[in-house]
């Protein structure tokens, strides 16, 4: 146990403090502590033991607690650090919020950096190793110091609030899932909360390293060094388990399934997510959401413009003013009008933002289109009333993203393009997107993408994604934050010229037509319906744009390639064939 000064007046620029705080410099005490779990999941005989660092100020009163978990603690730049006693405070959190009266406690998932026992990918032992940390929080459960002496939480008041980004941000989700007493809200950023979901799309997988033991790889990748022998009968399982010949919804992915318990959420949710995040893709946040709003529980939402990123990079001074006023309400106790502010904050395609009462809007009304033929110049229409007729569909023959989407007008084998006549007023899209194809295949295995499509001459803003572990690692002192560096450093955008603009997307095998858990191979003497989802969105089409959907069969760059596809063919039925779409004031005008 050491103290440690914190120079609470200048934590941040003029420009971004948000509350002043004592003008003194506040002693803060450091400590490491290793709890004691109550799963051996490394099979020695001995409970594992889960790393803790708190850090807290050094008053005689009871405080709450700002925790973030993480498998990364003992890679990337923290790896030098990683026997450390403390390791350190690489993140924001300490010198924002121990002044302000919290501890902050960075706790390392089991199997990984100074925890023993071994890394799950999303298990249960991922929850057990944040419950013990927090029963320890809350006089459950027992931590010692390294020297072997019992460590106690009496300067705890048992009130815990966890955020994170990634990997950091799913343990929250898996923590608020299980009701872990204590938890009082999280903080998901760029989180999961369907492992199944991040690894495969309705019954067909993601391509790379999610094609092939994905569980395994990740937890291989979070692992201590002196994990890895006594972990391998552990890692071994994972694969054996993880259904990699079917990609079938299985038991081993229910388990990972955070969705699944949502009835059991007491504490408040406050999600944070990049509708261009393809990492963890946005049916993460969206189908969570959907699930918490269905119990009312109290929530709010950022839905920025970017990739896998954290809100500290790029609107760090609201995002600092909110996650205080957030903390203090849940953990404190302070009615200070949070609540009372829009549940919603969006951002729009040139950076700025803007708020409304939720997410989906209000007055969201699911609105049907139907595939139809060739009208009006294009190779497909879609249109209010079903149409009659089928058109072809092949292999896409590896065609990149932007060219499915190109020249829509041009009838293509290896794609099927459908779109609306030019909307004579902006359409506001917020939700989930469905879709029905009833196709007659001539393969018994036949994978479907459908791209959401907004066609109109356009500027589009790239930005560049982080990694799991530069989030999770990169310096975020007192300087990175007035400098702009370290954690602050702001995501590089480009913005280039587009004729269309990829809105969203989703695929399915359509082996898993009528269930994710079971495989029914298609008939190859008839006609099917296929229904399957894409990934949340909220965007404006503007008037003069058109909607449009493109559907593909192999689309190697989003879902790993189904060779029992090969020399595919299949008719798709225009009548029965519809897409259906969450549209603000429930009408597309046209």
């Amino acid at each position: 146990m050491r103290r440690v000064y914190l120079v609470a007046a200048t934590l941040l620029t003029a420009a971004t403090v948000i509350t002043p705080v004592s003008q003194a410099a506040p002693a803060a005490i450091t400590e490491t502590v290793y709890v004691e779990s109550t799963i051996d999941s490394d099979a020695d005989g001995r409970l594992d033991r889960i790393a803790a660092d708190v850090m807290r100020p050094d008053t005689a009163g009871k405080v709450p607690i700002v925790m973030e978990a993480s498998p990364y603690y003992g890679l990337g730049t923290f790896a030098a650090q990683a026997t450390d006693v403390p390791r350190g405070f690489g993140r924001w959190y300490d010198e924002y919020f121990v002044p302000r009266g919290y501890a902050v406690v960075e706790m390392e998932m089991q199997g990984t950096s100074r925890s023993t026992g071994c890394p799950t990918t999303g298990g249960p032992e991922d929850t057990a190793s944040v419950r013990a940390v927090v029963d320890w929080l809350n006089g459950r459960a027992k931590a010692f110091y390294a020297d072997g002496r019992e460590a106690t939480a009496t300067w705890s008041t048992g009130n815990v609030g966890m955020l994170g980004v990634s990997y950091n941000g799913t343990l929250p989700n898996a923590a608020a899932a299980a009701n872990i007493p204590g938890v009082k809200t999280i903080v998901p950023i760029a989180a999961i909360s369907s492992w199944y979901e991040y690894s495969r799309d309705q019954g067909i997988a993601y391509p790379g390293a999610h094609a092939k033991d994905y569980p395994t790889y990740l937890a291989n990748y979070v692992i201590s060094s002196a994990q890895k022998a006594k972990c391998k009968p552990v890692l071994d399982k994972l694969a054996a388990e993880d259904g990699d010949e079917s990609f079938d919804y299985t038991s081993f992915w229910k388990a990972r399934d955070y969705r699944l318990s949502a009835q059991n959420v007491t504490a408040s949710v406050f999600v944070v997510h990049g509708q261009g995040d393809w990492n963890v893709k946005p049916s993460q946040f969206g189908r969570w959401w959907q699930q918490l709003a269905e119990r009312n529980v109290p929530r709010k939402i950022w839905l920025h413009r970017g990739g896998h990123l954290d809100p500290i990079s790029f609107r760090q001074a609201e995002w600092q003013r909110v996650m205080g006023l957030w903390m203090d309400h849940w953990l404190k106790g302070v009615q200070n009008g949070i609540m009372n502010e829009p549940m919603a904050d969006f951002q729009k395609p040139d950076g700025t933002w803007e708020q409304d009462a939720s997410w989906p809007r209000p007055n969201t009304k699911d609105t049907t289109l139907f595939f139809g033929p060739a009208a009006g110049g294009m190779s497909g229409s879609l249109t209010t009333t079903p149409g009659t007729g089928t058109q072809r569909l092949g292999d896409n023959a590896n065609l990149s993203e932007s060219l499915m989407m190109a020249n829509p007008e041009t009838t293509d084998l290896r794609r099927l393009v459908y779109v609306t006549p030019p909307l004579t007023q902006a359409t506001r899209l917020s939700g989930e997107v469905k879709l029905t194809a009833r196709v007659a295949s001539n393969r018994a295995s036949t994978p479907l993408t459908a791209l959401l499509v907004d066609y109109g001459p356009s500027t589009q803003a790239v930005m560049t994604d982080r990694s799991p572990i530069q989030l999770s690692t990169e310096t975020c002192t007192r300087a990175d934050l007035r400098q702009r560096t370290g954690c602050a450093r702001p995501p590089d955008v480009s913005v280039q010229a587009v004729t269309a603009t990829m809105l969203t997307k989703g695929a399915i095998d359509a082996k898993n037509r009528a269930s994710l858990e079971t495989s029914t191979p298609l008939p190859t003497n008839g006609a099917v319906d296929v229904t399957w989802k894409m990934h949340a969105r909220d965007a404006l089409i503007p008037a003069g744009h058109r909607i449009g959907i493109v559907i593909v069969t192999n689309h190697n760059g989003y879902i790993a390639k189904d060779t029992g596809a090969n020399g595919i063919a299949l008719d798709v039925s225009l009548g029965a064939s519809k897409v259906v779409l969450p549209i603000v004031g429930g009408v597309v005008r046209t």
